[in-house]
C-alpha cells in the first residue's frame, strides 16, 4: 500500500486533521466523513473482486493472524460462511454484486471503530475525493458530514451553486430528492447529491432558525475552484481561504508576497466555511505569521507527540490580523487558528469553530481504493485539544439569516473596523 502525506479533516493526510468530520466532502466529493475501514481487503486481492468465492478457511488462512483479535469467542471463519450463504441461498442470487458485497464488508469492518473519520473509500468514491482535493468535480459546491447522526452541510464553497441557492454551514440535509437521509452515513449521501453538470438535485433543509423544514432545488456544476482568493483595498488585504489543497501553498506564498511589496497595514484571513485540508498546506500557511515553535502537535495513543514547526517563513509577522471563523471552519482551519491564536498572532473573530482534533492518515491501496484512519488527534501550540470543543472568538460576531438574505456581513464588516483601530 502506498502511504500518502497527512491529510489534515477534513477533512481532510493524506493525513487530516480536518474536520470537518468532517469529515471532507465537498458534497460532491467523496470525503468525508462517513465511518468505515477494512480488514477484509488483504484477504484475497483481485481474485476475490473478480468474483471467487473464498473457500471455507481463505479468511483465516490469508489473513495475518497477528493482527486479529486475541479473543477466543471470534471465529473468523463466519466471514466466508456469511459470503457463502449468501452466494448459494440469496432468493435473487443473480443481483448480487460480489464487489459490492467485498467493499460492504470493508465499510462494516471500520464501522466497528464507531468514529466518522475513519473510513473506507472504493475506487470510484476515492476518485472523487482525490479530485476535490485537486480542485476539480462535478457536484453542488459543498461539503457535507454527520453531525448528531445528521447528515449536515459542513461548508458550502463560496460561488458555487449551492452556496448560490442559499445552503448554510450547519444546514441538516432531511432528505434528498425525496428520500429520507436518516441512518445515512457522509458516503451515501453524496453518492446521491453528487451528479453530472446540468442535472438537478432536491435538498430537505433543516434549520435551526426556520421552524419547518424546506426544499432547495440545486442544479450541479463543474467545480472548479482555486483555495486562495485575496484581494488588497485601502491598505487591508483580505485573504479568502476556501480549503486547504494541493494548491494552497502556491497561493498563498503568492498572495503573502503580494500583501508586503503593497505594504499593507493590516490582513483579514477569512478562514469561514473552510472545512480543512492537507496538514503541510495548514503549517506552510501558519508559518507566514509564526517565527519558530510548533505550529501544531500530534498526540498518538502511547502518549507520544510529534511537533510540526513552523518553517521560517514568517513574512507576515507583525502584520495586524483579524482572523475569520465560524461553524464551518474546521481541522486545518482550526490548526491555523488556533496557532495565530496562541502566539498572539492573529485575534480570532465571528463564531465557535468546529472542533475536528483528529489527524487521519490514507493509504492508496492497489485497486484504486483508499483507506483513511484516524491515528492521532491535534494540539494547539499552547497544548489546547479543540476536538469536540471547538475555537471560541475574541470577538464574538454572528451571522444571522436575515444578514444572509440581506447579503450583509457583519462579520467581515466588525473585522474591518477593528483593524482599522488596531493600525492607527
Amino acid at each position: 500500500m502506498q502511504k500518502e502525506k497527512q491529510w489534515l479533516s477534513s477533512n481532510f493526510k493524506k493525513r487530516e486533521p480536518l474536520i470537518r468530520e468532517s469529515i471532507v466532502v465537498l458534497s460532491v466529493v467523496a470525503l468525508v466523513i462517513c465511518a468505515f475501514l477494512s480488514g477484509v481487503y488483504w484477504v484475497q486481492g483481485s481474485g476475490y473482486l473478480a468474483g471467487a468465492v473464498p473457500t471455507q478457511n481463505i479468511f483465516v488462512n490469508t489473513f495475518n493472524q497477528q493482527h486479529l483479535s486475541t479473543s477466543t469467542s471470534l471465529d473468523f471463519n463466519m466471514f466466508s460462511q456469511v459470503w457463502n450463504e449468501l452466494k448459494t441461498k440469496y432468493v435473487n442470487p443473480g443481483k448480487i454484486d460480489d464487489s459490492k458485497l467485498f467493499y460492504g464488508a470493508m465499510q462494516g469492518l471500520v464501522a466497528g471503530a464507531n468514529d466518522p473519520y475513519t473510513i473506507f473509500m472504493p475506487p470510484e468514491q476515492n476518485k472523487s475525493f482525490q479530485d476535490s482535493m485537486n480542485g476539480s468535480f462535478e457536484g453542488i459546491g459543498a461539503e457535507i458530514g454527520v453531525k448528531d447522526n445528521v447528515i449536515t452541510v459542513i461548508a458550502p464553497i463560496d460561488g458555487m451553486p449551492a452556496a448560490k441557492a442559499g445552503l448554510r454551514a450547519g444546514d441538516k440535509i432531511m432528505a434528498v430528492n425525496g428520500t429520507s437521509t436518516a441512518g445515512w452515513t457522509a458516503e451515501q449521501a453524496v453518492q446521491v447529491i453528487r451528479g453530472p453538470k446540468g442535472t438537478v438535485v432536491t435538498l430537505t433543509i433543516g434549520r435551526v432558525a426556520v421552524k419547518k423544514s424546506f426544499d432547495v432545488k440545486i442544479t450541479r456544476a463543474i467545480i472548479i475552484v482555486k483555495s486562495v482568493k485575496a484581494d488588497i483595498k485601502n491598505g487591508i488585504d483580505t485573504i479568502k481561504i476556501s480549503q486547504f489543497n494541493s494548491d494552497t501553498s502556491d497561493l498563498m506564498q503568492a498572495a503573502a508576497d503580494a500583501a508586503v511589496k503593497a505594504k499593507v497595514k493590516g490582513i483579514i484571513l477569512d478562514l469561514r466555511n473552510n472545512p480543512g485540508g492537507y496538514l503541510d498546506a495548514a503549517v506552510n500557511v501558519a508559518s507566514l505569521w509564526v517565527k519558530s515553535g510548533p505550529v501544531v502537535s500530534e498526540r498518538y495513543s502511547d502518549g507520544s507527540k510529534k511537533a510540526y514547526p513552523a518553517n521560517g517563513n514568517a513574512e507576515l509577522n507583525g502584520v495586524p490580523t483579524i482572523v475569520l471563523v465560524n461553524g464551518g471552519s474546521a481541522s486545518a482551519s482550526e490548526i491555523v487558528a488556533g496557532a495565530l491564536k496562541d502566539d498572539g498572532l492573529g485575534t480570532l473573530l465571528g463564531e465557535k469553530t468546529f472542533g475536528k482534533g483528529s489527524v487521519q492518515e490514507v493509504e492508496n491501496l492497489p485497486d484504486g481504493s483508499s483507506l483513511k484512519i484516524t491515528v492521532a488527534e491535534w494540539l494547539t501550540p499552547g497544548g489546547y485539544n479543540i476536538n469536540h470543543q471547538g475555537l471560541e472568538p475574541a470577538l464574538k460576531v454572528v451571522l444571522t439569516d436575515k444578514d444572509f438574505a440581506a447579503n450583509k456581513d457583519p462579520q467581515l464588516a466588525a473585522a474591518l473596523a477593528k483593524l482599522k483601530i488596531m493600525v492607527k
